[in-house]
């Protein structure tokens, strides 16, 4: 079978992590979290006291920031100076900080290379923001992952409550998800957009072995 790549493109929230993971799972190839990559570069800014939204500050820690993605078992750990972060890096607070570095050039830079470089070497299905537009614009198959906002926070809200985290209400989750999507929309490097060839899907509705399935119907490598 020859290498191709999926792009999964959509807003915080729309269910694409979920849909890619269960695509790459079906499909025997891989999967890459591209969001666990910028979570983990919120992190960094976080436990270095930096104000993600402060660019010459997030620039200054990039010598010193060791990120690297290890597969265990086809599941995706994120190494950040040494030392797995992969469950530190879903809470909401690391959220917006993923949002809010990602929109630096050079920051962002970093990460395209790397999620071009891991992808380079075999069939992989991406998922993030700017897969389709920027990271690989040649991949085979393009598709655009949405839902209304309020869907997603619910979500996401049923999502911390099964990890034990009630700290956030509905309204915060909310708010955090508006205020991603604000600033993945209208950042000036690499936002967040619906390319015009992609398949847009609809997971507002739809179970996710569904949209699985449906997902799975576009791709030609399928036996």
């Amino acid at each position: 079978m020859s290498i191709f790549q999926i792009a999964v493109d959509g807003p915080s929230g729309s269910g694409k992590s979920t849909l890619a993971k269960g695509v790459a799972k079906k499909l025997n190839i891989m999967y890459l979290d591209t969001g666990a990559m910028y979570r983990t570069c919120g992190l960094c800014a976080i436990k270095k006291g930096i104000d993600p939204k402060d660019e010459e500050a997030v620039n200054a820690m990039l010598p010193d920031m060791d990120v690297q993605v290890k597969f265990e078992d086809g599941i995706q750990h994120m190494i950040l100076n040494g030392e797995d972060v992969t469950e530190q890096i879903r809470t909401p607070e690391v959220s917006v900080a993923a949002s809010d570095v990602s929109a630096h050039l050079e920051l962002r830079r970093k990460m395209v290379d790397m999620q071009r470089e891991i992808a380079r070497h075999q069939s992989f299905v991406l998922d993030g923001r700017d897969i389709a537009s920027n990271v690989l614009p040649n991949a085979k198959y393009k598709f655009y992952v949405t839902a209304p906002a309020s869907v997603r926070a619910e979500r996401r809200l049923a999502e911390l409550k099964e990890r034990g985290d009630e700290s956030q209400s509905y309204e915060e989750v909310l708010r955090d998800i508006e205020y991603r999507d604000q600033q993945d929309t209208t950042r000036l490097i690499s936002p967040l957009v619906q390319v015009p060839e992609a398949v847009v899907i609809d997971t507002s509705t739809v179970g996710i072995e569904e949209t699985q399935d449906l997902l799975i119907s576009y791709i030609n490598e399928v036996d």
